[in-house]
């Protein structure tokens, strides 16, 4: 496995947009925690507000991966 590729296979993930909103999310949490110094509503906010982009990306996938049967309109 040459160079460029395992760095490539490390950053693959990243194409995910789940997978960012994770790592933001967990980064976000990190630094509200240890180096902000801010309540722990804020915290518990921000991991609320990622858990929300990624089930509604989820959901938004889940409905672009079902075939939808076309509908013909009669009059």
């Amino acid at each position: 496995m040459s160079l460029i590729a395992g760095i490539q296979s490390v950053f693959r993930p990243l194409a995910s947009r789940k997978v960012r909103v994770a790592v933001a999310t967990v980064l976000a949490a990190y630094a509200a925690q240890y180096g902000l110094n801010c309540s722990e509503e804020l915290l518990l906010t921000v991991v609320s507000v990622g858990v929300a982009l990624i089930l509604g990306i989820a959901h938004e996938d889940n409905g672009k991966a079902q075939v939808r049967p076309s509908v013909k309109w009669e009059n």
